[in-house]
């Protein structure tokens, strides 16, 4: 009883902000692959390639891409301790409980990318949340070394590819259009061409992972671990000077980074380490900037509108593919291929706004976002419940 009193139940909202503006910077990267096939086939549309598409790409490669999912990772992360803490003051054992949450999310990732879109990050999370429950009573001086391995361990292997392999070889810039133009008229037929598509994905999808975003993830999630054992988010004002240092730290390292990134592109091995080894700064300066807004008097607003999209940040996850399948797929609309970039990061904030507004609705009705009811009562193999608790 005493333990349980000395940990109250207690959410931080800047856990939750961060969380909802990570969500948009998902949704910006995760569209271009519902959009067109050329992204799946890391090729270029001959039928967008004007200036201003050019600048779209390059902003997005700068600035967005393969940031978010670490930011994403981060807090996954920074939430797996206090999910530890919830099962502390529920006097449960946490192991099997984490084990049925981390089986609910496999299975919901699953179903996920098969039928809605091309790849995703809750299976990941979910295989990769079996090394933190292995890992979860190591020091964190431990945790801290094994993510700065993984780092060194792609440090050496994309740069001994960059060093000693010619990987042009491997690009077939022909045949990579004709690829990336079947699977979007794949993506324009019926809900079992889709399929086919993600299916088919899958392979590619599962390199990444291995070689790349698998370990990165991995590395992230044990720093937002330790993260939540000392509770960095918790008690921010947002005055702190560290904050300014680590703006100016990692945006300088982070632009740099994503600037050589946009300029190699994601074909180039030495440009996909550059962006690998700077990424973390720009998601960190991310962080740093969003808190001191978030804290500051004509910013505070800002976090109280993304916090409840990331209270049921799986629903909106989940929610973002939906709506991109029905307004770019066969089973919907229809506009694959024919949105160009600019167009589709409209698209893709008229998403995001619109569930912005529809989790303030639903959040002051319930306790809980749809997805996060079920995934809940999985977890603590309770009643399905979406009604507030105290």
């Amino acid at each position: 009883m005493s333990q349980n009193l000395a940990k109250p139940r207690t959410r931080i909202h800047d856990v939750d902000a961060l969380r909802g503006f990570a969500l948009l910077g998902i949704l910006i990267v995760n569209i271009t692959f519902a959009a067109s096939g050329f992204p799946i086939h890391v090729a270029e549309d001959p039928a967008y390639q004007s200036g201003l598409d050019h600048v779209v790409h390059w902003l997005s490669a700068t600035f967005v891409d393969m940031k978010f999912y670490l930011l994403f990772s981060f807090l996954f992360g920074y939430s797996f301790q206090l999910q530890i803490e919830a099962a502390q003051r529920a006097g449960a054992a946490f192991r099997p409980r984490m084990l049925r949450r981390l089986g609910g999310l496999f299975v919901i990732g699953w179903l996920h990318m098969i039928f809605l879109i091309t790849g995703d990050i809750l299976t990941v999370y979910a295989l990769l949340g079996l090394v933190l429950v292995a890992m979860r009573g190591v020091k964190d001086k431990t945790a801290l070394t094994v993510a700065g391995g993984i780092y060194l361990y792609l440090l050496v292997s994309l740069g001994s590819t960059v060093l000693f392999m010619d990987t042009s070889s491997f690009l077939n810039p022909a045949e990579a259009v004709a690829n990336a133009q079947a699977t979007t008229a794949n993506l324009a037929g019926s809900f079992g061409d889709v399929i086919h598509e993600h299916v088919a994905a899958l392979p590619l999808y599962g390199l990444s992972q291995l070689t790349v975003q698998g370990p990165t993830t991995l590395a992230v999630l044990l720093l937002g671990m330790v993260a939540g054992r000392r509770r960095l988010l918790a008690g921010v004002t947002g005055r702190e000077p560290v904050l300014r240092l680590v703006q100016l730290v990692g945006f300088v390292v982070g632009i740099t980074g994503g600037m050589i990134y946009a300029a190699g592109g994601n074909g180039d091995t030495g440009a996909v380490l550059a962006s690998v080894l700077t990424a973390p700064f720009l998601a960190v300066a991310y962080v740093a900037t969003m808190l001191r807004v978030m804290h500051s008097d004509r910013g505070r607003a800002v976090g109280q509108v993304l916090a409840p999209a990331g209270r049921m940040a799986l629903s909106n996850y989940l929610g973002q593919s939906v709506a991109t399948l029905l307004i770019f797929t066969g089973v919907g609309i229809g506009l694959v291929g024919q949105v160009s970039p600019l167009e589709t990061f409209g698209i893709a904030l008229a998403i995001f706004a619109g569930q912005v507004a529809l989790s303030h609705w639903w959040m002051a009705r319930f306790g809980y976002g749809p997805v996060e009811g079920v995934l809940r009562a999985v977890t603590n193999a309770a009643p399905l419940t979406w009604r507030k608790t105290s």
